[in-house]
């Protein structure tokens, strides 16, 4: 096959591509500069994409022998993941860019780039994989490398492209494996450290990017009673859970902790309270993608609400289309154990097994059953 191996400069992609290779495709390395920034520089494990991650994936390429380019997609990245996670957090919700980065930019700018220029599949170095089932349909699985496991941002892309995508890594149980497997090969990147956090705040302050960006909005934090505890610079930079960073004035009556319980961007309050508000046993969530056909009856699996949070017990079916096309892009979650902080605009993944059956975008978290009692599904 023809395979475009995805080269973000880093040790994953770059033994991906290797093991492209030595499967006997025909591999073309490209990396994605999505940084407007072209003198950007990793600061320590932050960031990625940058001019230095370039020169990485470059001198990979030339290791491997395949050729190698560059593709500007820092337009197509700055009007979609970077003005979702802008326009989500000025709405009160908590978005997750690294699902939209796999949505918009990997699994839809490269991957239809990819296919217009007569490629087969693109090859990335997520941690996942990819099962063929009886009937021949493509399964998008969990990785064994439970610390790396990236099924969670994939779950987003589709049936449709997976159809298209290679994950070499899929077999690897442990990020060792593949750092040997690239020292091996003779890969400069086999001692990188991994970038984390938001490629596109490199320095790591998530709530000065959003000041840059959105300016101060001052306003009110209020207790669920009301009454005013504390002052903010913008309701945006709060989140349902967040306990650290609050600045509150009074402290509750009672002494206990106070957490984030509602970001309300209408009258611009940040809401506290106590954890047990945080409590949730039924989920909604709408842009829903099935990796699997949906059923509208409840059908018992286990979801999952952040990239490496704890999958759960759950009853879910998809729901009516909220459009007139008569589809089922809707999502209701019936949890089999209560869940904390979870707020709208995450993305709840739901999972048989290590199976990814599809997800959605959640838009309302609520409690059925009375503080303290057993939920049941």
């Amino acid at each position: 096959m023809r395979v475009l191996a995805a080269m973000s400069g880093g040790v994953d992609s770059a033994v991906a591509a290797a093991l492209a290779v030595e499967a006997g495709h025909d591999v073309v390395g490209v990396h994605m500069a999505l940084s407007r920034n072209r003198d950007q520089f990793r600061t320590g494990s932050r960031g990625c994409c940058s001019i230095e991650d370039a020169g990485d994936a470059r001198r990979a390429a030339d290791v491997l022998g395949i050729p190698y380019y560059v593709w500007d997609l820092s337009e197509t990245f700055e009007e979609t993941v970077v003005a979702d996670f802008l326009s989500e957090y000025s709405a009160g919700r908590t978005p997750n860019p690294c699902v939209r980065c796999n949505e918009h930019i990997k699994f839809e700018a490269l991957l239809d780039k990819a296919t217009a220029l007569g490629f087969d599949a693109v090859a990335t170095g997520h941690y996942a994989r990819i099962e063929t089932a009886g009937d021949g349909t493509r399964e998008l699985h969990r990785s064994p490398n439970d610390a790396k496991d990236q099924s969670y941002v994939l779950a987003v892309m589709g049936p449709e492209r997976l159809e298209r995508s290679l994950f070499p890594l899929g077999g690897f149980a442990t990020k060792d494996e593949v750092r040997a497997e690239a020292e091996r090969r003779g890969l400069s990147v086999s001692a990188k450290p991994d970038s984390y956090d938001i490629c596109f705040v490199a320095d790591g302050d998530t709530r000065g990017f959003l000041r840059s960006r959105l300016g101060e909005q001052p306003g009110q934090v209020r207790d669920t009673d009301g009454n005013v505890v504390g002052e903010h610079q913008g309701a945006y930079a709060y989140t349902v859970g967040q306990r650290k960073g609050l600045g509150l004035g009074r402290p509750a009556a009672d002494g206990k902790a106070r957490y984030v319980v509602d970001v309300d961007t209408g009258s611009n309050t940040v809401v506290v309270g106590p954890a047990e508000l945080l409590s949730v046993d039924r989920i909604a969530g709408d842009k829903a993608v099935w990796l699997a056909p949906p059923t509208v009856d409840w059908t018992t699996c286990e979801v999952q609400i952040r990239a490496h949070g704890r999958a759960v017990p759950a009853q879910v079916r998809a729901a009516a289309a909220s459009g007139a096309d008569g589809g089922t892009d809707g999502l209701e979650v019936r949890l089999g154990e209560s869940l904390r902080g979870v707020a709208a605009g995450q993305s709840v993944v739901v999972y048989r097994g290590t199976q990814v059956l599809g997800q959605a975008t959640v838009t309302r978290a609520w409690r059925d059953a009375p503080a303290g009692a057993p939920v049941r599904a």
